[in-house]
């Protein structure tokens, strides 16, 4: 156990650290210039924003830090979701340290993500745009596109007419051509004095375009757009007097509802760094985690003796009702045999789809804990209708109303990382440990699968493995070892965040939060859909 904290805690620090050099943006030098130009950053902004002593649930910061040299910490955007005058709200603040704040092609996934949030939870949203727009050269991984710059825009349009959720822009530095159409498109706009600007084209393309000699402040400035064009609705003096201003927009929302306050885990949340082996093929108790995260005394399993290898149980977060889903790992006995933890095996999959169900009647947010290696395969699986069961707890899964939420510590395989909720299916937020790893199989599991039938026959011919196939199988363990780890994951946003296991049960707390402050949670898409149905049928 030793051994494993100390694992879990090197990784935590390599994480921290991490962090730490990706929220310092573009670096001193250009945090100095922004504050020469009477700017605050975009981290600045935030804290002055939020509650004070509220904590802000970053979102995606690892997001392309293994790219373009390390010149795009954060992809220059930062996001996350906060409480404003008590509401949970979400943020997307440009920075500016970073390439003037221009978008880089994960800029837009990012905020496209952001936006997600605020339509899946029914969140306000807040934009601090201070962006020199596309960055060019990267132009064809952002401007074209189904997912390109202009599906922020139809973002912004569903939330201002179909979803009523507010919208409020602070202009807070360039805001240059199709970026323009972001505040445009959203319920309130703010400007700052002598620092704002916001046109579809800046001075010099204008003198290009149509020969107009004329400056920043005339084009669209501050108090032109809020004195002449009325495109912007309130002006500020200086940073702070704008982000007062969006506070104050924030008092006119109805109170938001009261958070539950519940009793603490029965542990303390440092033996989460000793709770994983160092291995991650070797079992351990999953109660040893749920111990440290939820309320103690009040968790209560569905189902103890019937298919073990999943563990669903009722708990509270908190205070607050929550169902879990998670797996359990080594080797369990049952009546029916014995079963290998991490595994779907078509009992637990009716268990879990049923539990889902009871859930969604109750109206029961979910928590899946994913340490999950795939479906059982075999005979007897497929002659027990594994295909059926697992389709069961797929469609159960995907068609549950409710807040879901992923928390993934450890494996996350093949169409077992589906059926937990996995990122395709919209769950509401998802969280890695650094210990995660997220991917089709394991590395060896991979190399039996390529090279197996090449090494069976020369093992059965006496051969022993050329040096060609040896670099070959070396090549593909270090391939799947880097395509496993967290941070990789992270990087391509397929996880809102890694975090430091000690900070799981605020994390997850301050999430549910957010994802069950408003009644109606259903998924737009869904909504949409739903919305079209009807109409068509009142046509016919």
């Amino acid at each position: 156990m030793q051994a494993s904290g100390r694992d879990m805690r090197r990784l935590a620090r390599e994480l921290g650290e991490l962090e730490r050099k990706l929220k310092a943006g573009g670096g001193e030098k250009k945090i100095e210039k922004q504050h020469r130009e009477g700017k605050l950053t975009a981290r600045e902004r935030i804290k002055l924003l939020v509650d004070h002593g509220e904590e802000f649930l970053e979102i995606g910061l690892l997001i392309a830090y293994d790219e373009y040299g390390g010149q795009a910490p954060g992809a220059g955007v930062v996001i996350g979701i906060a409480r404003i005058e008590g509401r949970a709200a979400v943020i997307v603040a440009n920075d500016a340290t970073v390439k003037a704040g221009a978008w880089w092609p994960e800029t837009i996934t990012k905020i496209l993500r952001a936006q997600e949030i605020a339509m899946r939870n029914r969140l306000p949203i807040v934009y601090l745009v201070d962006s020199a727009g596309v960055n060019l050269p990267l132009q064809d991984g952002i401007f074209p596109g189904q997912y390109g710059a202009a599906r922020i825009f139809y973002y912004n349009s569903l939330m201002r007419c179909r979803l009523r959720i507010p919208q409020i822009s602070a202009v807070m530095g360039p805001c240059i051509a199709g970026g323009a159409y972001l505040p445009a498109l959203s319920d309130v706009v703010l400007m700052v004095d002598n620092t704002s600007f916001m046109g579809l084209g800046g001075p010099n393309l204008v003198k290009g375009a149509v020969g107009q000699v004329t400056d920043a402040e005339t084009l669209g400035g501050a108090r032109m757009h809020t004195t002449v064009s009325g495109v912007a609705h309130y002006r500020a003096a200086n940073d702070q007097e704008c982000l007062e201003l969006i506070r104050r927009q924030f008092r006119q929302f109805p109170p938001a509802r009261s958070m539950p306050r519940g009793k603490l885990p029965q542990f303390d949340a440092d033996g989460l760094y000793s709770v994983l082996p160092s291995d991650h093929r070797l079992p351990y108790r999953m109660e040893d985690i749920l111990e440290r995260l939820v309320d103690e005394g009040e968790m209560l399993e569905f189902q103890p003796d019937h298919a073990p290898e999943f563990l669903c149980s009722a708990a509270q977060l908190n205070g607050r009702n929550i169902g879990i889903i998670a797996n359990r790992r080594g080797f369990l006995k049952t009546s029916s045999g014995p079963r290998v933890g991490g595994i779907v095996y078509p009992e637990s999959a009716r268990k879990v789809a049923y539990f889902v169900e009871n859930a969604q009647r109750h109206n029961l947010p979910l928590l899946y804990i994913q340490d999950v290696s795939g479906f059982m395969v075999g005979v007897e699986a497929e002659k027990d209708g594994i295909i059926r069961a697992g389709a069961d707890m797929v469609e159960t899964m995907a068609c549950a109303t409710v807040p879901k939420l992923v928390l993934t510590l450890n494996h996350a395989s093949g169409a077992g990382y589906y059926a937990m909720a996995g990122q395709g299916f919209d769950p509401n937020f998802t969280f890695s440990w650094p210990s995660a790893r997220i991917g089709v199989m394991e590395g060896d599991s991979a190399i039996q699968a390529i090279y197996g039938p090449e090494l069976d026959k020369l093992k059965a011919a006496g051969k022993p493995v050329p040096a060609d196939l040896e670099s070959k199988i070396s090549a593909t363990r270090a391939d799947y070892e880097r395509w496993l780890d967290a941070k990789h994951a992270a990087a391509r946003g397929h996880c809102d965040a890694v975090i430091d296991p000690r900070e799981t049960r605020p994390v997850l707390d301050f999430a549910f939060g957010a994802a069950c402050e408003q009644e109606k949670t259903e998924h737009v898409p869904i909504q949409l859909l739903a919305n079209a149905f009807n109409a068509q049928s009142v046509s016919n």
